[in-house]
């Protein structure tokens, strides 16, 4: 069953932001991409390196790659982690650069002609298609002696940079498992600094392509070294259903081993970035008008091709799946906070619509996003996003890190929407009036990434949003509490409730309007609020029944980078291939409900992963 319900009208805040003194909010990308990454290189990033990224998060200006010109964020970033691929780390760039060691491989000098000759495309394209085949082949080419030596760099870029309290870099790493072409990578990082992270190489597909071996090294690593890990599923709409699936990687059933597992390392998702958006699909949610936005579909293989779209590949899918699975053995697998971040691999974390670099260096400008770069992709059907939203009690790697544990944190596509949820049964009635709404939140329920335990009597949960705009950005259009739940046949569902809506508006099915300019570009916030705050109540609260709650924050219409480059190339917005309008969001993460381990609902025999 799926409805869509409105449930209230706009209530407005004071104009000042009310966000309390116990936690403060952050914004940083927890997945970028350098020059030490085989794949940002060979597609024409040759320069921008860790020391560069940083530089760049920090809001001071640099050269960007394919063309020399100077870049520079309007407002700086808060934290950055640097997120190359282990695989080949560092490699293609010494290839690329001529190192001795290198040119005595099979293939490295004429690798390194291609290169130098502008075809970095087909010498990324002929190590991926030998990978697939066999990686055994390419264990010469995965030189442990110059990862080694990008791994220093990339520490000692980090460790340069560090500055607790103004700006926090984390020491981390892709780990870029997807076999058959199904993208199961990891984003690993460490809140630890040098002295530990240079006890250990970065752990890559090539040791392992299985995640349970992953967790096993993460935990075999923090042990030997005294350290610690994040492992973040990267964005999941590529998995073709195996990133959240119901048999793990050997076809065995989930179990409590592999949830418990997942529960230490994997507390936050990303659902939101470059390659599209992953917390739902038209397909998985029909009766959602706003599912339809940013889909990437397509293959990460070589050959191209559109991925398969399963309940296991979207976030709002496989929160519903944590649901069953806890039913059937008592832990929830896929208890996941959200987070959004870029993917980046231009080394230039830009986020935003008006100064998006592209993926890739080699799609960074507008002249060069309408060639293919990946397989049957260009550079318009990529997509300005995400960004990480944490509050944390300060600006520091221990500080961010605990956010992370306790899923305090959110995600946007790219707009610095500021969002508070708050989950309880006892707020005071006049809490949205409160000077300090954290306050009230805190010291009468959960935050975000919480749970909400069965209550005394049938009292149902209450919610305590508030979400303030971008200040140099649009108006919000409304906020939503998505709810999914286990019913008693055993079935999940999903149900949207449009809790708060601008303009005066109390059917959710108005649109808000659109006062974008397509000759300029340019739009207006004449519609829509800055600012909302209210207190929602289930309406449709079954005790018995286990759920979880997460709030959607859409803004007006705004353009697209697509448009955008139109409008400079003077052509029509429709030769991009994408829509010229964009509906911005924000996802906070999930707040669950359990009615208590010893209320389990009869279910049926689980499917095979994909079988939904």
């Amino acid at each position: 069953m799926r409805t869509i319900l409105t449930v209230g009208t706009c209530v407005l805040a004071l104009s000042t932001p009310v966000f309390g003194q116990d936690t403060h909010l952050y914004w940083g990308d927890t997945h970028l991409h350098t020059n030490y990454s085989l794949d940002a290189y060979a597609l024409q990033n040759e320069t921008v390196d860790p020391e560069t990224a940083y530089r760049f998060a920090k809001g001071l200006p640099v050269i960007a790659g394919l063309t020399g010109q100077r870049a520079q964020l309007e407002t700086p970033l808060d934290f950055l982690v640097v997120s190359d691929h282990a695989e080949f780390l560092g490699v293609i760039r010494a290839i690329g650069l001529g190192d001795p060691k290198m040119m005595a491989i099979e293939g490295g000098r004429r690798w390194n002609k291609m290169l130098n000759e502008g075809k970095g495309k087909q010498v990324f394209f002929e190590i991926i298609q030998t990978a697939n085949k066999d990686v055994n082949a390419l264990i010469a080419l995965n030189s442990k002696e110059v990862r080694a030596t990008a791994w220093e760099a990339i520490v000692n870029a980090a460790e340069r940079h560090n500055a607790p309290g103004r700006f926090t870099t984390f020491i981390g790493w892709e780990w870029s498992s997807q076999p058959g072409g199904r993208n199961l990578h990891r984003v690993v990082f460490t809140p630890d600094g040098k002295d530990k992270a240079m006890g250990y190489l970065p752990y890559g597909m090539i040791d392992s392509a299985k995640p349970r071996d992953l967790w096993n090294w993460l935990a075999e690593t923090a042990e030997r070294e005294d350290t610690d890990f994040i492992s973040i599923p990267h964005n999941m709409n590529l998995s073709q259903g195996t990133m959240f699936p119901l048999t793990d990687e050997s076809g065995n059933p989930i179990d409590e081993d592999y949830a418990e597992q997942r529960e230490r390392w994997e507390t936050v998702a990303e659902v939101t970035q470059v390659k599209g958006d992953s917390e739902t699909h038209p397909d998985l949610s029909p009766d959602d008008p706003f599912a339809y936005f940013e889909i990437y579909d397509r293959s990460i293989t070589v050959e191209g091709g559109s991925a398969k779209i399963e309940a296991g590949s979207y976030a709002r899918s496989a929160l519903m799946r944590g649901l069953t699975l806890e039913n059937a053995i008592g832990k929830n697998p896929y208890k996941f906070g959200m987070i959004g971040s870029t993917d980046a691999h231009t080394g230039l974390s830009t986020p935003d619509e008006g100064n998006f670099l592209g993926k890739f260096t080699a799609d960074s400008i507008p002249g060069t996003k309408m060639k293919e770069t990946l397989p049957n992709t260009v550079g318009w059907e990529m997509a300005a996003q995400g960004l990480a939203g944490f509050w944390a009690t300060e600006n520091t790697r221990a500080a961010i890190a605990a956010a992370f544990r306790r899923k305090e944190v959110y995600a946007t596509t790219g707009p610095r929407i500021a969002l508070r949820v708050f989950g309880g049964y006892k707020f005071p009635a006049d809490a949205t009036e409160a000077v300090d709404l954290a306050a009230v939140g805190y010291a009468h329920g959960i935050p975000m990434g919480g749970d909400l335990a069965r209550p005394e009597g049938d009292s149902a949960p209450s919610l305590l949003i508030h979400a303030v705009k971008d200040p140099l950005g649009a108006n919000l259009d409304r906020v939503q509490v998505v709810k999914g739940w286990l019913g008693t046949d055993g079935k999940t569902h999903e149900t949207i409730y449009n809790v708060v809506l601008s303009d005066g508006r109390t059917d959710g099915s108005v649109d808000v309007g659109d006062t974008i300019d397509p000759e300029t570009g340019s739009y207006t916030n004449d519609i829509g609020a800055p600012e909302f705050v209210t207190l929602w109540t289930d309406p449709d609260f079954a005790p018995g029944l286990r759920a979880f709650y997460y709030v959607r924050v859409l803004q007006i219409p705004t353009p697209r980078h697509s448009l955008y480059d139109a409008i400079a190339l003077q052509i029509d917005p429709a030769e991009t291939g994408r829509p010229p309008v964009i509906r911005e969001r924000a996802y906070s993460s999930p707040i669950w409900y359990s009615p208590g381990d010893n209320l389990r609902t009869e279910v049926p025999v689980l499917a095979p992963a994909g079988s939904d």
